[in-house]
C-alpha cells in the first residue's frame, strides 16, 4: 500500500531485502503504529501489501515540509539508513529530524559510532544494549501485539490444527535455522530428553537460507542417527506463526547471539513456558523462575537439565504460561511501544 510523502511525518526505511528482526519489527510496528493515528510509512523493498510504503522517486519532496507543516523525522535501524539520512539532512539540507535505534549487544565500530553520534535521538531496544552506546539515549523495548498472539481457547484443538497429535505435549523452537540460533543446541537437547519422554515431541519451524542448508542437513542426520525423525520435526516457515505458538506446551530459544529476539515474548503472550539463554533481552523479557527459566548460551548440559525439570513438572509449565501471559499482556503490549516512540517523535518534530 503506497502513501503520499506529502501526507507523512515519519519514515521508517528498510534498506534490506532478506527478512530480518528488524525487517520483522517494520512489519508489524508500522502498520500498527499508523492505525494509532500517526503518519507514518515506509521505505525500502520486500515489504508486504500490509505495510504502508512512499516510493524512492518521491524522496525529493523531502526538500518541502509534509502538510502538517512539522518537521519529518527519518527512523534508522541499520548503518545504511543512517548515512542517507545524514546526507538529506546535512548536505541535502532538507527538514528532516534523525533517529537510531540500536539492537546491537556488543562494542560498535568507528564508523557506526561516527554515524550515531550525527543522530538527533538514539534509542535501546534494551537495558543491556544501552550499555554499550556512549552517546544520551533512551530505553524503548520491543511490545508484543497481543491481538495476534494470544492462547488458543484448547491447546488440542489447536495441535490439530496445525496437523500435531493432539495426545502429545509439544516443545518448539522458531526462527532462522543457522548456528547462531542455536538450533542444533536445540536438536542436541532434544535427542539428549526425549527418549525418557515418551509424552513429549519436538519441531523447528522457520527458514533455512541457501547458506545454512548443509547446517540443517547436518541436523537431520543426527535426528535420523538417534531414531527420533518422527519426533523431532522440521515443520518449514509459516506465515501464520500465532498458530503454531499455540499448539506449543513449552518454548525453547537457544540463541547464541541475538540483538533483541521477540520469540520469547510471543511465547508467552500466548501462554507458553519459556526456556531461553541469556541473549539477547531474554533476561528482561522472561521472569526466572516466574515465566520461564534462563540458562547460559552455548551450554547444552544447562539446557538439558532445564529442559528435563520441565518436562517433568507440567504444573510448573502451567503456572510459567500463565504468570507469562500476564507479564507479556502488562509490561510489553505493542501500544506501550507504540506510545514511547510516538513521545521521541514529537519531542524532534
Amino acid at each position: 500500500m503506497y502513501v503520499d510523502i506529502r501526507s507523512v511525518d515519519v519514515i521508517a526505511p528498510n534498506f534490506k531485502k532478506r527478512l530480518s528482526g528488524v525487517t520483522s519489527t517494520i512489519i508489524q510496528l508500522v502498520p500498527y503504529q499508523r492505525q494509532a493515528g500517526l503518519a507514518i510509512a515506509a521505505l525500502g523493498p520486500g515489504l508486504p501489501e500490509s505495510v504502508p510504503k512512499i516510493r524512492f522517486r518521491d524522496l525529493w519532496r523531502l526538500w518541502i515540509r509534509p502538510r502538517s507543516g512539522k518537521m519529518r523525522v527519518w527512523h534508522a535501524r541499520r548503518n545504511v539508513e543512517m548515512l542517507p539520512g545524514i546526507i538529506m539532512r546535512d548536505v541535502l539540507r532538507m527538514p528532516v529530524k534523525l533517529v537510531f535505534t540500536s539492537a546491537s549487544q556488543r562494542n560498535h565500530s568507528a564508523y557506526t559510532k561516527l554515524l550515531i553520534r550525527q543522530m538527533d535521538h538514539v534509542i535501546a531496544t534494551s537495558a543491556k544494549t544501552a550499555s554499550y552506546l556512549t552517546v544520551s539515549h533512551t530505553v524503548i523495548m520491543h511490545g508484543i501485539d497481543t491481538a495476534k498472539f494470544f492462547p488458543a481457547d484448547t491447546i488440542e484443538l489447536a495441535k490439530q490444527n496445525v496437523g500435531l497429535p493432539p495426545d502429545k505435549f509439544v516443545a518448539g523452537c522458531f526462527g532462522r535455522i543457522r548456528r547462531q540460533k542455536g538450533t542444533d543446541l536445540f536438536v542436541d537437547a532434544m535427542i539428549a530428553v526425549l527418549p525418557d519422554q515418551p509424552h513429549w515431541i519436538a519441531i523447528i519451524a522457520g527458514r533455512t537460507t541457501t547458506e545454512h542448508v548443509v547446517f540443517e542437513n547436518q541436523l537431520r542426520s543426527r535426528i535420523r542417527d538417534a531414531g527420533l525423525q518422527d519426533r523431532i520435526l522440521f515443520v518449514g516457515e509459516h506465515s501464520q506463526i500465532a498458530k503454531w505458538y499455540q499448539a506449543l506446551d513449552l518454548y525453547i530459544a537457544p540463541q547464541r547471539w541475538e540483538g533483541f529476539g521477540l520469540t520469547p515474548l510471543e511465547a508467552m503472550a500466548t501462554g507458553v513456558a519459556v526456556i531461553a539463554t541469556d541473549a539477547g533481552a531474554f533476561r528482561e523479557l522472561v521472569a526466572e523462575g516466574l515465566t520461564g527459566n534462563i540458562v547460559a548460551p552455548n551450554d547444552l548440559s544447562q539446557l538439558i537439565k532445564a529442559v528435563t525439570n520441565l518436562m517433568k513438572s507440567p504444573e510448573l509449565i502451567t503456572s510459567y504460561g500463565h504468570n507469562g501471559l500476564e507479564r507479556a499482556r502488562t509490561l510489553f503490549p505493542l501500544h506501550t511501544e507504540v506510545a514511547a516512540l510516538d513521545a521521541v517523535y514529537r519531542s524532534l518534530m
